[in-house]
């Protein structure tokens, strides 16, 4: 039997799954090893579990998703946090830096009907087998899981820093040299380097390395004379959630 397989979403702007959406050149030999039971932004049907690998995009910030997200944990195999919002909380962390019914306050009128909780990645609350990466996701990285489940292996996902792929593209330091507010150091690659290869500075969205010195580049940041608030909202933007990036913001 093909593996079953069911992709969720939590509060997310639906740009992972919209990456998968558009792998044209591959989404058909995709479906054809594989049983798309779940995946409410492509098909109608909707399978029920249990499923060998559920997908899951979003960030958790309801107490409906917490208990949500634990019932995808029972029905599911293997667990993906498909992006950096299920795998460090992405933008929806943003939230969790000002007090809640003011954030509530900001869009809606009636705060009674509103139950929010603190924004976190689904590993705050459940087992997560692997992690795809980025806003949004790689799509080469997305297919090195799915060929890597359906054979049985390992997949080959870089946890190295940003830094690296800048060498092999040959790219002008963007800090070092410009000294612009670039969290390439402690971010992991996987992206091939995309942002600082078009001269924009890396804003973290793929979260920590292995093993990031985060304290060192805000030593460093500050000696460049980037001020305070700017670093924290810079390691904040995508990935505060994550331990190494607080220990970054912790010297502030």
């Amino acid at each position: 039997m093909r593996p079953r397989i069911a992709v969720y979403k939590f509060s997310s702007c639906a740009g992972c799954q919209l990456q998968i959406l558009n792998i044209e050149d591959h989404l058909l030999d995709i479906v054809g090893a594989v049983d798309l039971a779940y995946f409410v932004m492509a098909r109608r049907e909707k399978g029920a579990g249990p499923f060998d690998i559920g997908f899951v995009e979003g960030a958790v910030t309801s107490p409906e998703e917490v208990a949500k997200i634990k019932e995808v944990r029972e029905e599911c195999k293997v667990l993906v946090a498909l992006g950096t919002c299920a795998a460090f909380g992405g933008i929806p962390t943003l939230k969790n830096w000002t007090p809640q019914r003011e954030v509530e306050a900001r869009v809606y009128q009636d705060l009674s009907v509103i139950h929010s909780v603190r924004a976190y990645p689904i590993d705050q609350y459940v087992k997560v087998d692997a992690y795809l990466r980025g806003c949004p996701i790689d799509r080469e990285e997305f297919l090195e899981l799915v060929k890597s489940a359906l054979l049985g292996k390992k997949p080959y996902l870089r946890a190295h820093s940003i830094c690296t792929e800048c060498k092999l593209s040959e790219n002008v330091c963007l800090f070092l040299g410009e000294r612009q507010l670039c969290m390439g150091p402690v971010t992991a690659a996987g992206c091939g380097a995309f942002c600082p290869s078009v001269g924009r500075a890396c804003q973290g969205c793929r979260g920590p390395s292995d093993d990031p010195n985060t304290r060192a580049l805000v030593k460093a940041m500050l000696a460049f004379g980037h001020g305070p608030d700017d670093i924290r909202r810079r390691f904040r933007l995508f990935a505060g959630e994550a331990e190494a990036f607080q220990k970054g913001v912790s010297m502030l």
